[in-house]
């Protein structure tokens, strides 16, 4: 059994597990199931599902949301099925975007399709208890030497108003002694010093992974605790079906299907790039057609080039960029400008029945006119159907070492002296950085206090130091986007850029289509200078 408060380093800079952590760790104790609650994310669980169930492990997918107005307030939401995991995507959206989100009103209009499990008293105290919320809310109990006394009143609050009990052991890192790294990480994330950490900064020094006979061990005087553990565990189900395409779908006339309009305007683009059509390029454009057709890729065809139709309407220039150039199909739907029969250009580069992943045609705009088209594509696809796909930025040498070393104290002025010789480059590199990089040779890392900076910058390796925009991935969905993925406000929140919580990678495992829409400077210059010319 593992504890269902879990958190992954998804959590941007709250906790020091990692989902290999977490999946390793139930494999090696022999766990039929793993559970993830990241808080007020969900970043981390499409990564996390794939590696659980690499490993044979049902995976468990949460969310630890908390309330903006009192962060001791939490409820930790598990998805039953696949609705519940839907309703968990728009809970956490309403807690990142909506500045009216009411955690009690979370609780009581939650649906059957999600467990609740929370140890705020507060909050318990005020919700108005209903069948439902009887049927799926656990008080959540941990034995810690800290949390015994409210432990204590949280179980008599449970036998007197009839509410089960759940046995819970949260964790934030692997290993005991890795309590030190967490507090850097903890440093980092509240932008103070590891001494100057308060208690209130700091989470038990006991929430570390344990193995299921372990936890039994705490529970053995409370059975019931564990066999609800075991309950709401055994009765999580998702299958997110990753891998399997969930394509938006174009709209067509009534008489067309997708794939009949798409062979309509590629044979009409045909005739006009070809005068006169010969049979190789008929023979070539129907060979294409056959395989986006059996791939099931023609309402993918036609949103880009609506996207690219719209554009030339208002005299954008445009180019397709990469593999796409490769296909017939889209020379004649002008995404690309490079005729692939005369310069010999393989088709089967671009798509082929053997490729896992969906067709990607880069479409290159102005960089004054890409705005213009984003809007576009927002108001004729809906709002709540599109949003721009986040990336996740993380930790490398450089900053790995600048932050770190601020947690211990050091001046930026001296950091700085280090830092600039350090090259980009992984952190895990930066303890032999001064034998492999030549510019760095003159670094002494084998001194303190830099050695125990560089020992804990080189794990954070990899970690996620925040969410940015992806430069030029757009995500269109068929039903709202909150049915798949939730979302959340840009770093930079005045903007007021929304953009998917999980990054382009989980985005594509999840079967959605990631449009490209980049910014090409040259192309600006192109039109000032057709402008000047004019």
């Amino acid at each position: 059994m593992i504890s269902f408060n879990v958190h992954s380093n998804h959590s941007l800079l709250k906790s020091a597990l990692t989902i290999d952590n977490i999946v390793d760790f139930a494999e090696q104790c022999g766990s039929k199931y793993a559970a993830l609650a990241d808080i007020n994310t969900m970043s981390g669980l499409i990564q996390f599902t794939k590696a659980a169930e690499s490993k044979k492990i049902k995976p468990i997918l949460g969310a630890y949301i908390d309330s903006p107005n009192d962060k001791k307030a939490y409820v930790i939401f598990l998805a039953k099925n696949n609705s519940g995991y839907s309703e968990l995507c728009k809970l956490i959206t309403a807690r990142k975007l909506d500045d009216k989100f009411s955690l009690l009103k979370s609780v009581e209009n939650c649906s059957d399709n999600l467990f609740m499990l929370t140890s705020s008293l507060n909050l318990l105290k005020q919700i108005h208890f209903t069948e439902n919320i009887h049927k799926n809310l656990f008080i959540e109990l941990i034995i810690t030497e800290k949390q015994k006394k409210q432990t204590r009143l949280l179980y008599n609050f449970s036998l007197e108003n009839n509410i089960k009990i759940v046995a819970s052991h949260p964790a934030y890192f692997l290993k005991q002694n890795d309590y030190d790294f967490y507090k850097v990480i903890a440093a980092i994330g509240k932008n103070k010093t590891v001494e100057n950490l308060e208690s209130g900064d700091l989470i038990d020094k006991e929430y570390f992974l344990i193995r299921p006979e372990e936890f039994s061990s705490l529970w053995k005087s409370l059975p019931e605790a564990v066999n609800n553990a075991d309950y709401i565990a055994d009765n999580c189900n998702v299958n997110l079906e990753l891998g399997k395409y969930k394509f938006p779908k174009y709209s067509v006339p009534n008489d067309e299907t997708a794939h009949s309009f798409l062979e309509k305007i590629a044979r009409r683009g045909l005739s006009e790039r070809y005068k006169p059509v010969t049979e190789k390029a008929l023979k070539q454009l129907d060979e294409e057609l056959k395989v986006i057709d059996e791939m099931g890729f023609s309402n993918y065809f036609l949103i880009v080039w609506d996207i690219v139709r719209e554009a030339r309407k208002r005299n954008m220039i445009t180019v397709g960029r990469g593999s796409a150039a490769n296909s017939i199909v889209a020379y004649c739907l002008n995404l690309t400008q490079v005729e692939p029969i005369k310069y010999n250009l393989y088709f089967e580069r671009f798509l082929n029945k053997g490729r896992s992943s969906p067709p990607d045609v880069d479409i290159d705009f102005s960089w004054k006119e890409r705005d213009q088209i984003i809007k576009y594509v927002f108001d004729k696809y809906g709002y709540d159907h599109v949003a721009m796909i986040s990336t996740t930025v993380t930790f490398r040498a450089r900053s790995a070492f600048r932050e770190t070393a601020k947690a211990f104290g050091i001046g930026d002025r001296e950091i700085s002296k280090f830092s600039k010789l350090i090259p980009w480059t992984s952190a895990k590199n930066l303890g032999k950085i001064s034998f492999v990089a030549p510019e760095a040779k003159s670094l002494d890392f084998n001194i303190e206090p830099w050695r125990t900076i560089v020992n804990f910058a080189e794990q954070l390796a990899g970690f996620p130091r925040h969410l940015s925009i992806h430069p030029s991935g757009l995500l269109i969905t068929e039903k709202p986007i909150t049915n798949y993925t939730a979302l959340e406000y840009a770093k930079n929140k005045g903007l007021g850029l929304i953009i998917t919580q999980p990054d382009m990678y989980s985005i594509e495992d999840l079967g959605l289509v990631k449009i490209d829409l980049l910014s090409q400077r040259g192309l600006g210059v192109l039109r000032d200078t057709l402008n000047n010319i004019k």
